[in-house]
């Protein structure tokens, strides 16, 4: 089996369903992206990583992490192995004792841990050709500008903090945090790194 390594291009509120989030693979070598439709809690832990953000408490997936680490269990690596009736189905790839574990997980569980785990994620040459698409730019602020709407978008409105003062920001972040509105930490992260950028 060829596999084609993929890396997170980002996350945005899913167009066709409500509620829902579109997470964004894309080929590491090639053009091509697969958008999977994920649910809000698990964009949302996939948002806390991406993020940096470090929750007071541990979310199921860090709790995993944990466990499996507790027992001498790695996560080397993920493998979206097949597409039936628009759902993606993955597989982690588990090392323990030199032994090999292979756990069947749905594809957001797989990607949220594969950032904990730092473990590459992969595909085969089929699904990427089913599922896959190229985003066609005629310039490059227009791929500047599909990138952003992708990766930055933030869980709630896109400028809804631009009139607080970055002191305020960095307070109302630590609060969102101990609170466990990650939704909210992520805009507000948003908006700094928004700063930063300027």
């Amino acid at each position: 089996m060829q596999k084609i390594k993929l890396n997170i291009l980002g996350l945005s509120v899913s167009q066709s369903q409500s509620g829902a989030y579109a997470l964004v693979l894309a080929e590491e070598n090639g053009d091509r992206r697969i958008p999977i439709i994920i649910g809000p809690i698990e964009a949302q832990s996939i948002a806390i990583q991406l993020e940096g953000l470090k929750p007071p408490r541990p979310l199921t997936h860090d709790l995993f992490k944990q466990m499996a680490t507790a027992f001498n269990i790695e996560v080397t690596e993920i493998i979206i192995y097949k597409l039936e009736e628009g759902i993606f189905y993955s597989e982690l790839i588990c090392m323990r004792d030199e032994k090999q574990i292979i756990i069947d997980s749905r594809t957001s569980d797989a990607v949220a841990l594969s950032l904990r785990f730092n473990c590459p994620i992969y595909t085969t040459e089929e699904i990427i050709s089913r599922a896959g698409i190229v985003i066609e730019f005629e310039n490059e602020q227009g791929q500047e500008e599909w990138h952003q709407s992708v990766s930055d978008e933030p869980l709630r409105g896109k400028h809804e903090y631009e009139k607080y003062t970055s002191a305020e920001l960095n307070q109302m972040l630590n609060n969102a945090v101990n609170d466990e509105d990650y939704e909210k930490a992520s805009a507000i992260r948003d908006e700094i790194n928004r700063r930063k950028k300027e």
